[in-house]
Formats: structure tokens, C-alpha cells, sequence
């Protein structure tokens, strides 16, 4: 199938205007964010590979709920809300490790299996009608896609693979399922989580925020096939000079096999609604994962993915400083940003051609928060 990619400038959306502050700072709205949009969609919370032994996890937190995503001796992956069946302590309290073979809550001592079922409880045998298959951990859905993991918190999840159909086979390219995580950076910034995805889908700002950027690639090259949905993003095209997005901009390995030639100068960039963005190098991958605390505050954690991993023959440093410093700079001008839309001056300013994927963004986010 062809693909249809048009200018970043062609697909605004006439009279398009900036959020009402009210959504960047509001106690009420930041709940109901919770409820209808992060309780209720598919989020993306790391890596397969990062959990590849039976009794392996991490834990991921969102608002009130906090889960935990296992390996089970079958190599499967089991996702389970982290409260204890008899008093609802939780069981887990580390983001990440591994589980011997059971999962056990240090209250009272209740144990379960990797699949979530409860193998011992003690002295309950002398509770009237007591059954042990009565209180399994609560699951929780899980869907590998190219690699990553995500979860659904919800009762009714939407079906994942019904969702996700636009991006199916979409990086092929890249063999996202072979890459391994290099290096992985975590910041907690005083910003809305709003503006993070925002600023990551528009490079208006590139000349001023980012000059070291707008040298490897021009900020009106943007071509994007999604600009309507949950999925919005396209490719920014390399200087003649640049070979990747790098310090030196040059290519760190050689390109990982399989990526074509046309898109051997091209960057590739999305975000996936609601909390993952992903950027791809002919050389390497760098994604995203934006976890909101409260109206003024969220989390991100930046991973780097490479196709071969621990080569002594690259400088994988040349990628990392470079977006490390590219993300300070990011979340420099969201908190800025933040500042300024809570001034009681604040009003709804007009959206430039040039961030025609926010005014899509604010459409699909309204949409689901008022669903």
C-alpha cells in the first residue's frame, strides 16, 4: 500500500487554538484524565526483553493503581494489580526484580503463583468455606507489540489489536522485537504531561529551543501520514551533511538491517495516545514514556534501543548526550510553559501551520476525556 504523507503545513485545522488553561492545571480535569483516559487506554510500560526470565518484573504506577507485570515458567507474560486479596496491601513495593517462584505479601504471608493464583494462606484453612481459588490476584491485560509491553487497567479494555491496526507492520524496518535497551534515562519534570506531547509533535520551536537540531534537520521538512486519531507522526528529512541524529551526526553503527534506502535520511517521529513517543534513526530507536502525577507534574522515562548490543566498536554516547541534552531542553520550556498558561492572562493563542498535529492532538484528547 502506498503511503500518503503530507506537509506538517497543510493539514491544520482552520481556526485551530491552544488548549483552555483550565485542562493544564485543573485538580477536577487531572481526575477525570485518570478515570476516562489513563484507567481506560492502552499504556505502554517498557520492554519485553527487559523482563526475559520466568519470576522477572516490573512494577508501573499511575494515579491510585499500581500493577505488576510478570514472566511465568510457561514464558508468557501475566499483568496483575498490585493489592494483596486479604487486606489489600501490596505485595510489591520495587519498580523492577525478580520473583522466585511465588509472589508473596510480607503482611500476612498470602502467596501466590506467577500466574496469579493463590497458593497460601495462613491458618485460613480454618475459616468456614474458605477456598483458595476464590482470591487470585485481580489480572490485568497484557499485549506485547513490536517488543514493548502495554497494559489496560480497564474492565472493558478496547481490543488491542483493533486499535493498534494502523501501526501493524508498520516499522518492520526497524526489527523493533530484536533491539536491546542501551541506556535509560528518568525525569520528573514540572510540567503537565499534555505539554510533553505536545512539544514532541511540532518543530516550531526547533530553531530557538534546539539549534544544534535544526542543524541536522530543517524544522519545515515534516511529512506526516497520521495526522487524525490516537497515532499522529511522520518523518523529518536529514541535512545533506547528517547521517543521524548524533553529536557528531554521524551514524553510530552501521544502519540497522532491514531499514531501506529512502529512509536511510530520514528520523522518523510519533506519539501513541496516550503516553509513548517514538522516534526512529536509521541506527538506533529512542522512545518515551510519559506518566502523568498531577495537573503540574509528570514523569518520563527515555530509553535507547540499539540493534547490537555492549560493541566496544560504537560510541553510543554520541546518540545519548545528545538527546539527553535535546530533552532538557524540552522540558525546560514545558515547565516555562506551565508558568505562563496559569497567569490569570492566559487566553487560547492561535496554533501555527507548523503544529498542525496539536490541534489533532486536542481533538482526539477531548474526545476521550468527555466520552
Amino acid at each position: 500500500m502506498v503511503k500518503r504523507y503530507h506537509k506538517t503545513a497543510t493539514t491544520l485545522i482552520k481556526g485551530a487554538k491552544t488548549l483552555d488553561g483550565k485542562y493544564y492545571s485543573n485538580a477536577k480535569i487531572f481526575n477525570k484524565e485518570l478515570e476516562n483516559i489513563f484507567y481506560e487506554n492502552w499504556l505502554c510500560v517498557g520492554r519485553a526483553n527487559d523482563i526475559k526470565k520466568e519470576g522477572n518484573y516490573i512494577s508501573f504506577e499511575i494515579g491510585k493503581e499500581n500493577a505488576i507485570i510478570v514472566r511465568n515458567k510457561k514464558n508468557q507474560l501475566n499483568g496483575f494489580f498490585n493489592v494483596c486479596r486479604h487486606r489489600g496491601t501490596r505485595t510489591c513495593i520495587d519498580k523492577k526484580g525478580s520473583f522466585s517462584k511465588t509472589i508473596q505479601c510480607k503482611y500476612h504471608g498470602w502467596t501466590y503463583n506467577l500466574d496469579g493464583n493463590l497458593v497460601g494462606a495462613p491458618n485460613m484453612d480454618k475459616v468456614d468455606g474458605f477456598k483458595k481459588s476464590d482470591y487470585p490476584l485481580h489480572d490485568i491485560l497484557v499485549k506485547e507489540w513490536d517488543g514493548f509491553i502495554f497494559i489496560c487497567l480497564s474492565d472493558k479494555p478496547e481490543n488491542f489489536e483493533a486499535f493498534y491496526k494502523p501501526l501493524k507492520n508498520k516499522f518492520n524496518e526497524w526489527q523493533l522485537s530484536s533491539l536491546k535497551t542501551i541506556k535509560q534515562i528518568n525525569y520528573t519534570i514540572k510540567a503537565n504531561w499534555k505539554l510533553v506531547i505536545q512539544n514532541f509533535n511540532e518543530c516550531y520551536h526547533c530553531p530557538t529551543i534546539h539549534p544544534d537540531l535544526a542543524k541536522i534537520h530543517h524544522f519545515t521538512s515534516g511529512e506526516n501520514d497520521l495526522y487524525e486519531g490516537p497515532f499522529l507522526g511522520g518523518f523529518m528529512t536529514l541535512n545533506d551533511d547528517k547521517k543521524s541524529i548524533t553529536e557528531s551526526g554521524d551514524l553510530i553503527s552501521k544502519p540497522i538491517p532491514g531499514v531501506n534506502k529512502e529512509n536511510l535520511n530520514r528520523v522518523y517521529y510519533y506519539s501513541l495516545f496516550p503516553n509513548m513517543l517514538i522516534s526512529l534513526h536509521p541506527d538506533y530507536v529512542m522512545y518515551h514514556t510519559i506518566v502523568p502525577v498531577n495537573p503540574g507534574k509528570c514523569k518520563i522515562t527515555c530509553s535507547w534501543l540499539f540493534f547490537e548490543e555492549n560493541n566496544n566498536k560504537y560510541n553510543y554516547s554520541d546518540a545519548i548526550e545528545f538527546w539527553h541534552k535535546t530533552n532538557k531542553q524540552d522540558w525546560e520550556i514545558s515547565e516555562l510553559s506551565q508558568l505562563g498558561i496559569q497567569s490569570k492572562r492566559y487566553t487560547p493563542g492561535p496554533y501555527s501551520s507548523r503544529e498542525s498535529l496539536l490541534s489533532t492532538f486536542d481533538n482526539y484528547y477531548l474526545s476521550k476525556l468527555n466520552k
